[in-house]
């Protein structure tokens, strides 16, 4: 199975989690309500990280929660225990194997803190570690970039989120609608593909985004240089206007993911000011149609999803223009120079 073949299988991964976990999360859902917990720590290594970040929007926006990301140096290379009984820890991680992940588990979990593993490997040490595991069930994932596992973990945050603010008919609606958003995602494919000829020759590039959508930013960005080798950077478009505005330069194509709701402003006032100032290329990905008129390069998302659910949507041009990208510019995606598939980090 290639790269390709793992982004197209999203949907139909979607579909099984939903399918399989809503009985499972809604049980852990009601376990951490009799328990109590006061806020949230999250430890998350790469790719996992992000989804860790969108988390932070999730609980933080629609349950007041205030949710930290661990920092598992602090457990695993100086062995200190900062106190988190009053907290829910998490930890997410695609093969549940590394170690640094698994100690800011176990600190938690020996506290007396409610522990929650998300990975796709439900038998893994971090499963093992936790009181409770959301088994991802994406299957095998042979690809080194991740792309599968990562849209079922921000699957896994929305679920959980769902779940802990008691099941509404919106939110049930709204995420069984998410397989077929993903498919219609995966409709940009031949925009993008033309996209990323174009912009074959550029070695460097920005990524921004605000809000939920954050995460995506910071995914795109890291699929870039893991794949295409092109030095990408990725900001909230607040944070790039206080210095690194600077590297917006000819050559230097800022990629910006703006969907409706409540950051869209800050976002589309950012591509104004780089399209009629600064005359700099941009890539947008939006599903509103007065944005994309502010593109270099428009990518139309399917309208309808709700912004807290947009990143489970809005990463996939990402990864279809990460991996174009990488053809465009003669590399293997297969086989992204010095990385391997597990990387335990201590």
């Amino acid at each position: 199975m290639t790269l390709r073949d793992e982004i197209l299988e999203q949907p139909a991964v979607a579909e099984r989690f939903l399918a399989t976990q809503a009985g499972p999360v809604a049980a852990i859902a009601d376990a951490l309500r009799a328990r109590g917990f006061r806020h949230v720590v999250i430890a998350a290594r790469g790719t996992s990280d992000h989804a860790a970040i969108y988390a932070q929007y999730a609980l933080g926006v629609r349950h007041g929660l205030a949710v930290g990301l661990g920092t598992p140096s602090v457990v695993s290379l100086y062995e200190a225990a900062p106190d988190v009984r009053d907290a829910l820890v998490i930890g997410i991680s695609q093969s549940g194997e590394s170690p640094d992940i698994v100690a800011v588990v176990a600190a938690g979990r020996a506290q007396g803190a409610p522990t929650i593993a998300i990975t796709n490997e439900a038998d893994s040490p971090l499963a093992r570690t936790a009181d409770w595991t959301i088994a991802l069930g994406a299957g095998p994932e042979r690809a080194i970039a991740a792309t599968k596992t990562y849209t079922s973990e921000l699957l896994a945050v929305a679920l959980l989120s769902t779940a802990l603010g008691g099941i509404s008919g919106d939110d049930r609606a709204a995420l069984a609608a998410m397989p077929d958003a993903i498919a219609a995602a995966l409709g940009t494919e031949g925009d993008i593909r033309r996209i990323a000829a174009e912009q074959a020759a550029d070695t460097r590039a920005v990524v921004v985004a605000r809000g939920f959508e954050y995460a995506t930013a910071r995914e795109w960005a890291l699929k870039l240089k893991e794949l295409a080798h092109v030095f990408a950077d990725p900001y909230s478009s607040a944070d790039f206007r206080h210095g690194p505005l600077a590297l917006v330069e000819p050559g230097v194509p800022v990629l910006a993911v703006a969907r409706s709701g409540l950051a869209a402003g800050d976002v589309i006032a950012l591509l104004e000011r780089l399209r009629d100032e600064l005359q700099a290329e941009s890539m947008v990905v939006s599903d509103d149609p007065a944005t994309l008129e502010l593109a270099t390069w428009p990518v139309r998302l399917p309208a309808g999803t709700p912004e807290w659910l947009g990143p489970i949507v809005s990463i996939v041009p990402g990864q279809l223009h990460a991996m174009h990208l990488t053809m465009a510019r003669g590399l293997d995606p297969e086989q992204p120079r010095n990385l391997s598939k597990v990387t335990r980090t201590t």
